[in-house]
């Protein structure tokens, strides 16, 4: 007699089939599993190893499941399967029979056990009942020591318990989606997601054959598509096996992903497609606990890391339905948790799946949106954005911004909620952060409350400022222009905000390098501000910065210095000493000094703003950035490299951890320690970084931005510094040419790029060319910047130096000896320009007397250095 796996039913089996089971061998090979050791099979040397090891070792049984770790482990996909396969595959040989055994459910597990029966005694087995034929499978292994039978896909740990205690003789492994009940059955692997590299070299293996072929565009946008996927064994099967039949680029894939889950190319089983196997783990969830599939549902909307516990209460009546609710998730390994509990994370591609199956339903659709929408309103209604808590939330926030499906219906709250994280995001100094929120706000706006509501125009507003934080002037000038007609046609043309709209315009012009159409609106917003608001409001005083800064472009320091220098005493007197606007007011007052080369009062009011803006903001806040950068600026331009170089390398790591590799400032920074490395004399250092910069200006800001204009005129500059004229020279043409349309013909960096270019022609022996072209820039700095700016004075200098070496001493000397003169009036006796000109004026006095000298000269050209404008743009 013989117990079967329920173990209570008696099983009596005839005298021979029981001789039969202790006498019949397994014949070599023995096994029914599917498919060869030989297909596609990446990563999982660890876990390989790892499973022998415990096998060998504890000689009973293993089980390819999760544990309690952050990683999701165990879901759907993961390869647990495809794990246990390969390893019976690769120790067949050390094992008499290996069967695997389809243990979904009881019922399964006896119909397999059933079949080995057939296959080890078929002359009596073919007329035995499945019970009969399970019960003589087990006698046979109760006789037959080393064997290894896989338990495929258990969905009750408790399944195994008898065959586990009545099978001491072999081994057992099993696979299962259960993260829950394996404690008092069998010790546990945890089972991870594959890393990077492997999920990359599995998904171009499948789908392109030759891995070694692929381009480094492919290669990039397999990684993408492979991270997309979340490194999910079974997702990159599926993909690989759907590129390479479909030809679908990878690209594409990704767009399609949702909709591409459920498809099965060749090779892959229709009924194991990831959305199937999830189906069929919702369904066995909904069954035992259907609150935990509308749980999931929401949070499928959400971040998929760190999503607090807190967040999700309010679907649940109390603490422990939420405990429940969770742990019917983590038992199906759809969620895990963190360490302290508090935080669970959800599989990527899991909530991508979800969204598209909501979608397709559109009732489920919207109640899982609406669902998430209502967690996030809740949490960010009873949080100030002060608080720390709201460094949780706002990767919630973001993820239901950037998500937003069509027809979705609107709601004012949930606006307020994303104007929430946009101002929690502008109070961190990361406007360039909450594009997608406020894009979200303002649609919501738009279709709740109107076109034109004060509310939506405010929306309006607050987008282009984060538009423009970024540099995208080309989204932020639209969007101002429209938002400032439509508040002049509702509010009126005095309204406060009218007149911040018209501010916020006037700076977009002075940003693109329209200074024609800029100031003239500055100059009537100041004059409107001081009607309306008063002399001394803080927004009065804000126009007043702002224009002073807008005079300081242009090169009209008589005026700029005056009004910055005013407006400063007012901040002082109304806002106090260390209010950001006082700091943004300090910090601009010395850029002029340092305009005008009066190092001497900038680089001290630069130190002191930089120490109050540390205070005040924190070391890493953006404008605390702006001014350890202007500061190293104008240690740069005072000669002192010691401690320029250093202090730029710091901004540079700095901004670009808090504000990101392609960030305008960021982007600033690098350009700026590109031309210390070059004033160093280090071009191997200065060359490379420029030429990455400007690739980066160009794909980010677009190809005539004026940062993009200013870093190529100074990568050409670098180029005539290393001898490389041929380079050089069209590069400063194309560029001259590109300033004088976008910004002008008189604009500062206009005449910088002219500047450079006379010098080149001038290196280049043209001096045909290059004396005109000195004489007319010399006249524009003159007429523009002023007889003694720093400037004017390097293109007076390098004029000089051109007329010596055509020989023209009467010319050379005069000029080079008033230049001198201006610059150590104006620069100090000491300054690296002075010390130019002393230079270059004893070689002309040389050549005057007679004694040849070589065909070289000093000069001064001219480089950009990023400046805090000051301009304040309001949020409302």
């Amino acid at each position: 007699m013989a117990l079967t796996g329920d173990g209570a039913q008696v099983v009596t089996l005839p005298a021979e089939a029981v001789r039969w089971a202790q006498e019949v061998d397994a014949p070599p090979g023995a096994g029914n599993l599917a498919g060869s050791a030989s297909g596609v099979f990446v990563g999982r040397e660890d876990e390989l190893a790892q499973l022998h090891q415990l096998l060998a070792d504890q000689g009973d049984a293993a089980v390819t499941q999760v544990s309690g770790t952050r990683a999701i482990h165990g879901l759907g996909g993961v390869g647990k399967s495809t794990l246990a396969l390969h390893y019976a595959h690769e120790h067949r040989r050390t094992y008499k029979l290996v069967w695997w055994i389809n243990a979904a459910s009881p019922e399964q597990i006896i119909t397999s056990l059933a079949t080995l029966a057939t296959r080890l005694c078929l002359q009596w087995a073919a007329t035995a009942g499945v019970q009969e034929r399970a019960a003589w499978a087990i006698l046979w292994l109760q006789w037959h020591p080393c064997w290894l039978l896989v338990f495929d896909n258990v969905e009750n740990p408790q399944d195994l318990r008898h065959y586990l205690g009545t099978l001491p003789d072999g081994h057992h492994l099993a696979t299962s989606r259960t993260a829950t009940g394996w404690h008092s059955i069998a010790p546990t692997i945890p089972l991870g997601l594959l890393d990077a590299e492997a999920a990359v070299s599995l998904l171009c293996t499948l789908a392109f054959g030759d891995e070694e072929a692929l381009t480094p565009e492919q290669r990039r946008d397999a990684a993408a598509l492979a991270a997309e996927l979340g490194y999910l064994p079974l997702a990159l099967e599926q993909a690989g096996a759907y590129l390479f039949e479909t030809g679908t680029s990878l690209a594409d894939y990704r767009s399609l992903l949702g909709r591409v889950m459920d498809k099965a190319a060749g090779g892959i089983d229709p009924e194991r497609t990831i959305a199937r196997i999830w189906r069929h783990t919702i369904n066995a969830i909904e069954h035992r606990n259907p609150q935990a599939v509308r749980l999931l549902n929401a949070i499928a909307w959400l971040a998929p890391d760190d999503i607090p516990r807190a967040l999700l209460a309010p679907m649940c009546p109390d603490p422990i339905t939420l405990g429940e609710t969770l742990g019917a998730l983590h038992a199906y390994n759809m969620i895990s948790y963190s360490a302290d509990r508090q935080n669970i994370s959800v599989h990527r591609l899991v909530q991508t799946v979800l969204r598209h199956q909501a979608a397709i339903d559109g009732a489920g659709h919207q109640s899982a949106r609406q669902d998430a929408e209502h967690l996030v309103r809740q949490a960010s209604r009873d949080e100030d954005t002060d608080t720390p808590q709201w460094e949780q939330l706002l990767p919630h926030v973001l993820a239901l911004a950037e998500s937003t499906p069509p027809n979705s219906p609107a709601s004012i709250e949930t606006a307020n909620a994303y104007h929430a994280a946009a101002q929690y995001l502008r109070r961190q100094g990361r406007e360039a952060h909450a594009i997608p929120v406020l894009t979200a706000a303002l649609a919501q706006c738009e279709e709740v409350l109107g076109d034109t509501h004060p509310s939506t125009l405010s929306s309006r507003n607050n987008l282009a400022i984060a538009y423009e934080s970024v540099g995208d002037l080309g989204r932020a000038v639209p969007l101002y222009e429209a938002t400032l007609a439509q508040r002049e046609q509702v509010l009126g043309d005095t309204h406060p905000s009218t007149l911040t709209s018209r501010n916020n315009l006037a700076i977009a012009y002075r940003s693109v390098g329209d200074l024609g159409r800029a100031i003239p609106l500055m100059e009537a917003t100041l004059a409107q501000r001081e009607q309306v608001l008063g002399d001394t409001h803080p927004s009065t005083l804000t126009s007043r910065s702002n224009l002073a800064g807008a005079y300081r472009s242009v090169g009209d320091l008589g005026r700029a210095i005056p009004l910055m220098e005013a407006t400063l005493a007012q901040r002082v007197e109304v806002l106090g000493d260390t209010h950001p606007d006082t700091l943004t007011s300090r910090n601009n007052l010395a850029g002029a000094y340092e305009s005008v080369g009066d190092l001497g009062r900038a680089v001290p009011l630069y130190e002191a703003t930089l120490a109050q803006r540390v205070e005040v903001l924190g070391d890493t806040h953006p404008r605390t950035l702006t001014s350890r950068s202007n500061l190293a600026g104008a240690y740069r331009l005072a000669g002192d490299l010691g401690r320029a170089i250093p202090l730029m390398e710091a901004t540079l790591a700095q901004r670009v951890e808090v504000l990101g590799d392609t960030h305008p400032d960021t982007l600033t920074s690098r350009n700026n320690l590109a031309g210390a490395y070059r004033s160093a004399g280090d071009l191997g250092r200065a060359i490379p970084l420029m030429e990455a910069t400007l690739a980066q200006c160009e794909e980010v800001l677009g190809d005539t931005h004026p940062t993009t204009l200013s870093i190529r005129s100074n990568l050409a500059g670098a180029y005539r510094l290393a001898g490389d004229l041929g380079r050089a020279i069209p590069l400063m043409e194309a560029t001259l040419a590109q300033c004088e349309e976008v910004l002008g013909d008189t604009h500062p960096s206009t005449l910088t790029s002219r500047n450079n270019l006379a010098i080149a022609y001038r290196s280049a022996g043209d001096l045909e060319r290059a004396i005109p072209l000195m004489e007319a820039t010399l006249a524009q700095r003159e007429e523009v910047l002023g007889d003694t700016h720093p400037r004017t004075l390097n293109s007076r200098n390098n004029l000089a130096i051109a007329y010596r070496l055509a020989g023209d001493l009467e010319r050379a000397i005069p000029l080079m000896e008033a230049t001198l003169a201006q610059r150590e009036e104006v620069l100090g006796d000491t300054h690296p320009s002075t010390l130019t000109s002393r230079k270059d004026l004893a070689l002309a006095r040389e050549a005057s007397g007679g004694v040849k000298q070589p065909g070289t000269a000093s000069s001064a050209v001219a480089s950009d250095f990023q400046q805090a404008a000051g301009a304040a743009k309001h949020l409302e």
